[in-house]
């Protein structure tokens, strides 16, 4: 009904199929706003801007989106057409349709260029279909995009005015289409009272208005023949105890219990001992020098009575303290408040997890076996090949160096010139590359580790032709250079670039600028040499940008929280609340369903992404800033270093059962590096194949930990 009503509303408009009708339904339901004030869409603040980031995902399809609406003008009507109007049945006048071919199916019209036809017999011609990037940016921008519906039979876009939304929305809410009818109109008596002498009715009183009803008598009869058989039972009045218990406990009356509240009985008075006896035992009294040791003793450790003896009942003298010990009974009776305290005797240890040994999750790093020495300064950033034999790594000291793993032997160096800010290797085993950031470029530099077939392709990948100026004149998001220099490509962008981050299929790369507002976070195609900006609303300033490991899902990290957008549907999935003081890292489970958070408080966040926005645990482990956050691609293991010269390794076990938590088990603390200008361990990695874990540190060393 309520798609029918959508329909018919709209009708004014153009026509309508019932599957437009349940879209309306389905958004307006969606929107609560609208159904009262019809108030405007602010321009979706949960949702992304991707425009060609679908290409990243195997979905090579585009949808066909609506064109734009058009516009249609009503003329004022004369006093003819308005009393025609008013003698019609419908409220609106209804426009006709712009394709006349009537009720032929338009799947015939599927594969040619125009719809149908007008009413002079010409074609319409099919609008142009935009992609589904195109659509998605044109309804993001446009805050009046919820209240359109595409019609199929016309192939155009028609948006609802304020007042067809409003009746819509109530109809969805049960009412009365118009706000001025009432349902509830109080009744109007259409007879008139005044002046009448007569009833309407001036029949005599029927007799059996003075006659008992016999049915009525029956009925008394039935009733207490249920009474006598005891189906029909009443309650007994509570009878009052005549006696009660003079000498019982007082828990135990039932007097005392109050409204059905358990009683609870004042504490008895300590009863008298042998001490207090007039002729205690010998045992019982104390020495001279008791009493004198008594008097060196704090007044809540010192006895309270010190027993005497007497030779008879008549030479016990009176208490002198009986009457303030009275008067205390008095005051604890009156003002102490009795409650009743359930007390649990629980070992304090069993409340403890159960952790298992740290032998049984073995193998972890947990020594220090190499150093490599080169660089003068800070390292900033380190990455691993993913054949676990090579390490590049770059240092402010504004070099770039490769590293052979097993015997810390340098083999390439290249000075760029400027501070190394992050540096990433390619996914692929075959495509031996690595992508560098340093000041406003990024570098796509061939590490020449490959073979001559290797190479050849390398070579022919990181060429790049003269970018020819854009038509209209604007300036180029990145500019795609080619770098005699260093035989590379140069990306030079137009503010710093603070991280590298590349794609699991090895052709795309993300890289962050903090301060280039709308261009702050891009994607770059490699074999294309082409550029994206597909997120040009940001909420916060960017941190890191990294892609799921197995999916087409798109993680961005603010200072704030973490924000989830699937690629393939272009929206927003999931916006993680970390509740830290400000991110300073991230990194992705391998199986791509949990998240570790490290913040510049030192708190670490594990997320599970099926379980919550919010963090599933939160554990304070360094006292300073922790700069970088890493998984491991195959073993349980994660890790964390800090400002404060360590790293610390843990256990993070994910299951396969959904019922069962993550094991989270922390195993070592890895220290070795010495603080430099305040700074500690800049950067982490674990080796791809074996549990190992590499640390760069501010003193210009890198250290590789095993097991």
């Amino acid at each position: 009904m309520v798609a029918a009503a959508a329909a018919a509303t709209a009708m004014g408009k153009s026509q309508r199929s019932s599957k437009n009708s349940d879209r309306l339904e389905q958004e307006i339901a969606e929107n609560p706003a609208a159904n009262e004030d019809v108030e405007e869409a602010s321009g979706g603040d949960e949702e992304s801007q991707p425009s060609d980031a679908a290409s990243l995902s195997e979905d090579e399809g585009s949808q066909g989106s609506p064109v734009d609406s058009e516009e249609e003008n009503g003329d004022v009507s004369d006093d003819e057409d308005h009393r025609s109007g008013e003698e019609s049945d419908s409220s609106e006048e209804e426009v006709p349709s712009r394709n006349t071919i009537g009720d032929v199916p338009l799947e015939w019209y599927k594969d040619e260029e125009h719809i149908g036809y007008d009413v002079a017999g010409k074609k319409i011609k099919k609008q142009a279909r935009k992609d589904r990037i195109e659509s998605f940016l044109a309804g993001v921008d446009d805050a009046k995009n919820w209240r359109k519906i595409y019609d199929e039979y016309n192939d155009e876009e028609v948006e609802l005015t304020k007042e067809e939304v409003k009746i819509i929305g109530r109809m969805l809410k049960g009412k009365t289409p118009h706000a001025g009818v009432d349902p509830y109109a109080p009744y109007v008596d259409w007879f008139v009272w005044d002046d009448k002498g007569h009833p309407l009715s001036n029949a005599p009183e029927p007799k059996r208005r003075f006659v008992p009803s016999k049915w009525e008598q029956k009925k008394v009869v039935q009733y207490v023949r249920a009474i006598r058989k005891g189906l029909i039972k009443f309650d007994k009045p509570k009878e009052e105890p005549r006696v009660y218990l003079l000498w019982g406990d007082d828990s135990s009356a039932a007097e005392n219990k109050r409204h059905g509240l358990s009683y609870i009985p004042a504490p008895k008075p300590k009863l008298a001992g042998h001490e207090e006896s007039y002729n205690p035992s010998v045992e019982y009294i104390p020495t001279q020098e008791e009493i004198n040791s008594y008097q060196l003793m704090y007044e809540e450790d010192r006895p309270k009575f010190i027993p005497r003896r007497f030779e008879s009942l008549r030479s016990v003298p009176a208490y002198e303290k009986a009457l303030k010990e009275n008067f205390d009974r008095c005051l604890d009776l009156y003002l102490c408040p009795r409650t009743r305290k359930k007390r649990i005797n629980i070992d304090p240890e069993s409340l403890k997890p159960k952790l298992p040994s740290r032998k049984d999750l073995r193998p972890y790093p947990r020594t220090c076996y190499l150093e490599y020495r080169g660089h003068t300064g800070p390292v900033k950033t380190i990455s691993i090949d993913v054949s676990g034999q090579w390490m590049a790594s770059g240092s402010s000291d504004g070099t770039v160096r490769v590293w052979e793993i097993e015997t810390s032997r340098c083999l390439r160096v290249w000075n760029v010139g400027e501070a190394i800010k992050h540096i990433s290797w390619n996914p692929l085993p075959e495509l031996p590359v690595l992508a560098i950031s340093a000041g406003h470029d990024v570098l796509i530099l061939d590490t020449g580790l490959g073979n001559a077939e290797e190479q050849a392709r390398i070579k022919e990948l990181l060429h790049v032709e003269e970018s020819k100026p854009e038509e209209d004149g604007s300036t180029p998001v990145v500019s795609w250079v080619q770098d005699d220099k260093y035989d590379c490509i140069r990306l030079k962008h137009l503010k710093a670039v603070t991280t590298v981050e590349w794609h699991r299929k090895g052709d795309y790369f993300t890289t962050v600028v903090p301060s280039g507002d709308s261009r702050a976070i891009l994607i770059h195609q490699l074999s294309k040499k082409h550029t994206q900006n597909p997120f040009k609303k940001l909420h916060g300033l960017p941190v890191s940008a990294v892609f799921h490991p197995t999916r087409s899902i798109f993680f961005i990290s603010t200072k704030k929280n973490i924000r989830v957008y699937d690629l393939l549907k272009q929206k927003l999935v999931k916006k993680l609340e970390t509740g830290v003081r400000e991110i300073s890292s991230i990194a992705i489970h391998p199986g791509g369903d949990n998240v570790i958070v490290g913040s510049k408080d030192g708190k670490m966040c594990w997320f599970d992404m099926d379980l919550s926005s919010k963090s599933y645990k939160t554990l304070k482990t360094h006292p300073k800033d922790i700069t970088n956050v890493a998984f491991h691609r195959s073993y349980p293991l994660f890790a964390s270093c800090s400002d404060d010269c360590t790293a610390y390794v843990f256990h993070g076990m994910v299951y396969s059962d959904l019922n069962q938590n993550p094991l989270i088990v922390p195993l070592e603390i890895l220290r070795g590096h010495t603080s430099s200008d305040g700074r500690g361990v800049l950067d982490c990695k674990f080796h791809p194949r074996q549990p190992w874990l590499f640390t760069a540190g501010a003193d210009s060393i890198i250290k590789l930990y095993c097991h």
